[in-house]
């Protein structure tokens, strides 16, 4: 898809069309976005028609993979901690994603990044929003205030008004900018609910794009508002997978675009740039709808990857172990991709069995090379089912330096001292 798209004739800028720039109460030209949809509508040239039905058909086939899994829920379980620590990662943090399954699992082998809690919030807040919008509830701007809410809750950002759209202008550019010398100035606080409440409507109305297309719409839009004070890219990359669930484009919630986003930072940021500078939805569209394609063939891959793990691992169990301890073997090898890092005490209670039996199971799974003791301790041990990890962990980059301050990063990016007009 990308090499068709990138022989394709330049497209004349249409300066405007998303909106345009104007003074603001402090003084400074800020953007003032259109409603969505974008008008002119956008150009479904062949080539945009044909990226399109290759994200959706990949996308779909993801979805069917996901579906025969023999236990869906435990592939969910794994990739909503991928997706936090990478959206995360964007935003600064520096976790990684055996520090965030240790740290769920209790195992206090020693000091985790401080900004662990800020991910086990990005979990928390993703699963909740899913629940709720999967129950039934509407996208609305307040169920991401709440999101919002919950994701800032005690971490960095925290006294940044959460769950509150901005009452301060916030801007985008280097570590040590000012409004003047920003990459780009959102709309300004007094705009920003007009701005949302647009937003939402249009995500509620019955609009006739597809669905994929909506949902490139919306994320370029919400970042472009750039609503709250911190934490917009996180709720900005979440909120692309609370429309994929409403939309019934993805029965179980397993596409995530931050890997892409964080693979391609640069491009990211200018595309969503050339909407708002050139009117270029077009260009934006195509970048989203490849991270669409890629990000759901690589799901895919990772998914039969895990089944092929799972088969291996119980077939030597029952090799290894004899059939009178097959069972058991087999059982705590499902249980390990629900919990991938547990303590014999955890084993004893996944399984109802004794605690010298959980411990003989354990011993041979590390003989086995299937757990790995962590702690270097000879009490209260835990081990981390590594050769899942591998598998989760191969595709996912490290961020330099704990990530990208040019993706969207309001911590990072903002001026934490008041310059703007209430």
């Amino acid at each position: 898809m990308s090499d068709m798209l990138k022989g394709r004739s330049p497209r004349p800028y249409q300066p405007g069309r998303a909106g345009g720039y104007g003074p603001t109460k402090g003084g400074w030209r800020a953007f003032h976005p259109k409603p969505l949809p974008p008008n002119p509508p956008l150009e479904l040239s062949s080539e945009l028609l044909s990226a399109l039905l290759e994200a959706s058909t990949e996308l779909g086939r993801l979805d069917g993979v996901a579906e025969i899994l023999p236990d869906p829920d435990f592939f969910v379980y794994s990739y909503v901690r991928k997706e936090a620590v990478l959206s995360s990662q964007i935003e600064g943090t520096r976790s990684s994603l055996v520090d965030v399954l240790e740290f769920e699992a209790g195992a206090e082998r020693r000091t985790y990044p401080r900004d662990v809690h800020e991910v086990v919030n990005y979990i928390r807040a993703l699963n909740t929003a899913l629940r709720r919008v999967r129950g039934g509830e509407p996208v609305s701007l307040a169920l991401l205030k709440e999101t919002h809410d919950a994701l800032l809750q005690g971490v960095r950002g925290g006294g940044d008004e959460p769950g509150q759209l901005k009452t301060k202008q916030n801007w985008i550019g280097p570590l040590g900018s000012s409004p003047a010398t920003a990459d780009y100035i959102p709309p300004p606080p007094e705009e920003t609910p007009a701005a949302m409440n647009s937003l939402i409507s249009y995500i509620q109305s019955e609009a006739s794009n597809p669905p994929l297309l909506r949902a490139s719409f919306v994320h370029s839009q919400f970042e472009t508002i750039h609503p709250f004070l911190d934490g917009n890219g996180r709720i900005g990359r979440l909120l692309v997978t609370l429309l994929l669930a409403k939309w019934g484009l993805l029965r179980r919630p397993v596409l995530y675009l931050s890997y892409f986003f964080l693979k391609n930072r640069d491009e990211y940021t200018r595309r969503l740039q050339g909407v708002r500078d050139d009117g270029d939805w077009e260009g934006w569209v195509e970048f989203f709808l490849r991270g669409v394609l890629e990000t759901s063939t690589q799901a895919t891959e990772t998914a039969r990857r895990i089944l092929s793990l799972r088969s291996d691992h119980e077939s030597q169990v029952v090799r290894t172990l004899g059939v009178s301890r097959a069972g058991s073997g087999q059982a705590l090898v499902r249980q390990l991709f629900r919990q991938p890092v547990v303590s014999i005490n955890d084993v004893t209670k996944l399984l109802g069995v004794s605690f010298p039996t959980a411990g003989n199971l354990v011993d041979d799974f590390v003989r086995l090379g299937l757990l790995v003791e962590i702690t270097g301790q000879k009490r209260n041990r835990y081990f981390r089912y590594q050769p899942y990890i591998d598998v989760l962990q191969y595709d996912a980059p490290v961020a330099p330096g704990g990530g990208s301050s040019r993706v969207g990063n309001s911590r990072n990016l903002r001026s934490r001292h008041s310059t703007a007009v209430p």
